[in-house]
């Protein structure tokens, strides 16, 4: 399929800059992407698609944060309110609000869904036991600046939190106390785990970098052509996409740092960015107020995307000319 187009899917219904996005697992019932939004409105769409399915209604200043848990079944959002709310993602009705001193900026699950994981810019991580929302949460204090992403590990036994203050640290969850502390060059912007729990991505300055989970060694450091805000990594790892200032949606290489591609279709600054749980697509959310669903293979049939051949079918591997193909939105 050399030589097609990317032909993005807009996701619109915002009316603010998008400042994150989440997938959930694949459930019976497929995917799903949640989207928060400086309109104080996040969205739940079908992530295949991109079709909306609901608002979550009832915070009362911007959204910065936004996840699903792996089922699909709770919501969580953190908001210029100084709340933390828990959804129920099946109905759109609130379940819990936690309240802060100050903007919670990221909110995380654990992965059986019983503990809230918020990063504010209260400069502190806490961990809410939904089971017990009367109880005092479980507080991490050590950031000197403002909380951008924090991340449950694999087990549930650390956090990973990102700050203003140039800083990724990891926590012990039982003792709440700090373990490990990597310094960079710029503030980080987006925070990400990959699925099986092996590599941390982190995105800073004009560079992406990825971390060994268990080691927190540094693995590699790749450069972009301009400042970046988010990153992702594929499921299989052989590549990752970014973006930024420029505009632009960037892949590279994962193994040599060369940059594959690159796409412009937002028309201002892009915040964040994640593989669907599939790697069929990615998604991005941009200051334009818009989410966009991009192809990680441009070409192929899958969700409305659809290939369309003149004189062969799809379907046949050897197709006559690359060329002879153009690939077209099949709108829902």
């Amino acid at each position: 399929m050399a030589g097609l187009r990317q032909t993005p899917l807009t996701c619109s219904g915002h009316t603010r800059p998008v400042v994150d996005l989440s997938f959930s697992d694949i459930t019976p019932f497929g995917y799903f992407l949640i989207s928060a939004c400086k309109d104080g409105k996040p969205m739940l769409r079908q992530g295949d698609t991109g079709d909306w399915i609901g608002t979550f209604e009832g915070h009362k200043g911007a959204v910065w944060g936004a996840t699903l848990n792996r089922e699909a079944t709770r919501a969580a959002t953190g908001a210029a309110d100084f709340t933390a709310k828990v959804w129920d993602a099946e109905k759109g009705e609130e379940l819990q609000s936690f309240s802060h001193k100050h903007i919670v900026k990221s909110v995380d699950f654990s992965a059986d869904s019983r503990y809230l994981l918020t990063g504010s810019n209260e400069k502190l991580l806490k961990i809410f036991d939904l089971e017990k929302p009367e109880a005092d949460p479980k507080v991490f204090n050590g950031h000197s600046s403002n909380i951008k992403a924090v991340h449950f590990n694999k087990e549930c036994t650390k956090v990973l939190s990102t700050s203003d203050d140039k800083t990724l640290r990891v926590w012990d969850v039982n003792t709440c106390q700090e373990i490990h502390k990597i310094e960079v060059s710029s503030p980080p912007g987006s925070l990400e785990l990959t699925s099986d729990g092996t590599i941390f991505t982190v995105a800073y300055g004009h560079f992406t970098a990825f971390y060994n989970a268990e080691t927190y060694e540094k693995i590699k450091e790749i450069k972009a052509p301009a400042p970046i805000n988010t990153a992702s990594l594929h499921p299989s790892k052989n590549f990752f996409v970014c973006g930024g200032e420029d505009f632009k949606m960037y892949k590279f290489d994962y193994f040599t740092g060369a940059e594959i591609e690159s796409f412009k279709g937002h028309f201002g600054p892009v915040h964040c960015v994640r593989f669907s749980p599939d790697g069929e697509l990615y998604a991005s959310g941009s200051e334009d107020g818009t989410l966009r669903l991009w192809q990680t293979t441009v070409g192929t049939t899958y969700g409305l995307w659809k290939c369309v051949a003149p004189d062969i079918d799809c379907g046949d591997s050897t197709p006559s000319t690359p060329t002879s193909s153009t690939l077209v939105k099949v709108e829902s």
